[in-house]
C-alpha cells in the first residue's frame, strides 16, 4: 500500500469518484486532490517550505486538459530542479482520448510512467497495485 497518491483533474466529480475507489481498493493510505496544476505545485512548494517535503505523494494522476495549468505545463514545472525533493515521484497521465502524439510526447518525461484512458477504475488501480509492489520488492 503506498501513502499517498494525488489526484490532479478540474473535474471535482471524478476526483470523488478516485477518492472513493482508492478507499475501496487500500491502494494508499491518503488520497490528495488538486484541481489544476497550479494548485499542486502550490502543495508541494509548500512542503518544501514547511521541511515536509519527505512525506509526499510517490504516484500522482494526472489529467492533461486543465484550466489554470494544464499537465503538459504542470510536468514542465515538476520536472524543473526546483522541485527536484519529489524526483523519486512518478506520473501516469489520465487521458479522455489516447492521442498517439500525447503518448509519445509523454515519453519525453523521465517521470511518467504510464498513460492510461479515463475513467479509473478499481480494475486499474489493482492492476496498479500489484505492479508497484513487485517494482519495490
Amino acid at each position: 500500500m503506498l501513502n499517498k497518491v494525488l489526484f490532479i483533474d478540474d473535474d471535482s466529480v471524478a476526483l470523488m469518484l478516485y477518492r472513493k475507489l482508492v478507499e475501496k481498493s487500500d491502494f494508499a493510505r491518503e488520497t490528495l486532490t488538486a484541481l489544476n496544476g497550479r494548485a499542486a505545485l502550490e502543495y508541494f512548494s509548500a512542503l518544501m517550505e514547511d521541511n515536509t517535503s519527505q512525506d509526499y505523494p510517490k504516484l500522482i494522476f494526472l489529467d492533461l486538459n486543465m484550466p489554470v495549468l494544464d499537465g503538459w505545463d504542470f510536468l514542465k514545472e515538476f520536472s524543473s530542479p526546483l522541485y527536484s525533493p519529489f524526483k523519486s515521484a512518478k506520473i501516469i497521465i489520465l487521458s479522455s482520448s489516447i492521442n498517439p502524439e500525447d503518448l509519445e510526447r509523454s515519453r519525453e518525461f523521465e517521470m511518467v510512467i504510464d498513460f492510461i484512458s479515463k475513467p479509473v477504475t478499481i480494475e486499474v488501480l489493482e492492476g496498479l497495485m500489484i505492479r508497484f509492489r513487485r517494482e519495490r520488492a
